[in-house]
């Protein structure tokens, strides 16, 4: 028979609980400084409704990545812009709690001091290459850190969510969408 558990995460309830505390207050400190420094207005950007300017260029360096190979390269310039589009519009939509986790998110991204230490991109998300980002994404997804594999998960969650509700997206994936009534 074959053995199908899964092996343990090596953590204690203990070490669960420091990792908690520890990430709890790392993001909680970045928000105070975020906002202390300006750096988390929550003046949206023009023409948003939620989504502000300093989210912009960390989004605009994460959504190709994300897309590439469900979008030509060709299309990817105006597919972004939907999909930001996209994203605002559900962001505007979510609750207050689901929101301020989201804002807190961007700010950590968007802080060039949390930025580094914990994407491995010290400079402006504008001069990220593709493979940056990737490798970004990929140090979140296989962390240790369980904070981080959330910021991962709801990073990819909300770009899908925003780009697989377009129109454009369907045909890629065989959806002729939906039923006329």
């Amino acid at each position: 028979m074959t053995d199908t558990t899964l092996p343990g995460a090596g953590l204690s309830r203990r070490g669960l609980l420091k990792v908690g505390l520890f990430g709890s207050a790392f993001l909680a400190t970045a928000g105070v400084t975020a906002s202390l420094s300006g750096c988390s207005a929550s003046v949206p950007a023009s023409g948003m409704s939620t989504l502000r300017s300093s989210d912009l260029p960390f989004l605009r360096a994460l959504i190709p990545v994300v897309l590439a190979g469900a979008v030509t390269p060709e299309a990817m310039p105006a597919a972004v812009e939907k999909t930001i589009t996209g994203m605002d519009y559900s962001l505007s939509r979510f609750s207050p709690e689901m929101l301020k986790l989201t804002v807190q998110l961007f700010d950590v991204l968007a802080m060039g001091i949390t930025r580094g230490p914990l994407t491995g991109i010290w400079g402006s998300w504008e001069n990220a290459s593709a493979d940056d980002v990737r490798q970004f994404l990929d140090r979140w997804q296989n962390s240790a850190i369980g904070l981080l594999k959330m910021g991962h998960a709801s990073l990819l969650q909300l770009v899908m969510l925003a780009w697989y509700g377009q129109a454009d997206s369907w045909a890629h994936c065989g959806y002729p969408g939906p039923p006329s009534i």
